[in-house]
């Protein structure tokens, strides 16, 4: 069971991370048709975002849009590729048939199968945008499918639960890296180029139009915060995600008839965190400060489930 419980787990962080990176290129491919970019290398801060800048640059001498796509999509020397991600999660998938739908299965076999014939030159032919728009359709495709045909039992709580920490994690990254890397200069804080940003970092998260549906075409970075960190209702705040991932601890342990207050304490803290935060404070002490010790908070969280449900000892 525990070797199910952990295929279940990263077959689904897999899957989110794979549809994070393909966001990600996009939307950085066409915010430099739209902002001409200043720095001498505009696709680097992809690679600080996820945090494989050493592991890039020992393959590539610069981070132009060319290498990034490559590593971020095509490389299987990086475990995170979009390539990588999706094989890992053919591969997690393939023995657990039995337990997800039919339908899950062979959207997940088919993009497999189409990712095997993969390759720079197959990207030039279709065009960066069309290429990543019908992954992008792809990703929404399954995400539906997981939500329409999977009981709400165990299998799926393993699944929300991967999902989640994965999307924690990356909603952090973003966050980190457009306050850090992407600073404007003093000048241009609030004006045009620094906007266009911010828009660019929600529709990463695909929260462009659920933010405006909130807060109006008005963007400022403390309703950005506010929005991808504290906001109850937007699926992907990581509020929201740690709400969900605390509910799956919970009904796995009605379940399976332990403690439910127990086995839903790896969660507590980071979700005690985050209901009571605002954007107001997180930013006044330190918004890199709260950011990392997200990240390390949601990692704690990652091994205690899998110590409670995947490991093998």
């Amino acid at each position: 069971m525990r070797r199910i419980a952990a295929s279940l787990f990263w077959a689904s962080r897999y899957l989110e991370r794979a549809q994070w990176r393909a966001r990600l290129v996009d939307v950085n491919y066409h915010l430099l048709l739209e902002v001409p970019p200043r720095d001498a290398d505009p696709w680097e801060p992809l690679v600080n975002i996820t945090g494989e800048h050493d592991a890039f640059f020992a393959l590539h001498s610069r981070a132009d849009e060319a290498s990034v796509i490559d590593f971020f999509t095509f490389d299987r020397r990086n475990h995170s590729s979009i390539r990588s991600c999706l094989e890992s999660v053919r591969t997690n998938l393939s023995p657990l048939r039995y337990l997800v739908s039919s339908e899950l299965w062979l959207a997940v076999n088919r993009l497999y199968l189409e990712v095997r014939d993969w390759s720079p030159a197959s990207l030039g032919l279709c065009g960066v945008s069309p290429f990543f728009n019908d992954l992008k359709d792809r990703f929404f495709a399954i995400t539906g499918i997981v939500s329409n045909t999977l009981p709400r039992d165990l299998v799926y709580d393993l699944v929300e639960m991967g999902t989640m920490i994965e999307r924690i994690d990356n909603v952090s990254r973003l966050l980190d890296v457009k306050y850090h890397y992407l600073m404007p200069h003093l000048e241009d804080v609030g004006g045009p180029a620094d906007i266009r940003q911010w828009a660019a970092l929600l529709r990463s998260a695909s929260a462009l139009e659920a933010f405006r549906n909130t807060y109006g075409n008005s963007i400022r970075v403390n309703r950005v915060v506010e929005f991808l960190v504290f906001d109850p209702a937007f699926p992907r705040s990581m509020r929201a995600c740690i709400e969900t991932l605390a509910a799956a601890l919970i009904r796995i342990a009605s379940e399976s008839g332990n403690d439910p207050v127990a086995e839903s304490q790896p969660a507590e803290h980071l979700l005690s965190v985050l209901r009571k935060g605002c954007a107001r404070d997180t930013i006044a002490h330190g918004l890199h400060e709260f950011v990392v010790a997200t990240q390390r908070e949601c990692a704690n969280v990652a091994d205690q489930i899998f110590n409670m449900y995947m490991s093998y000892e």
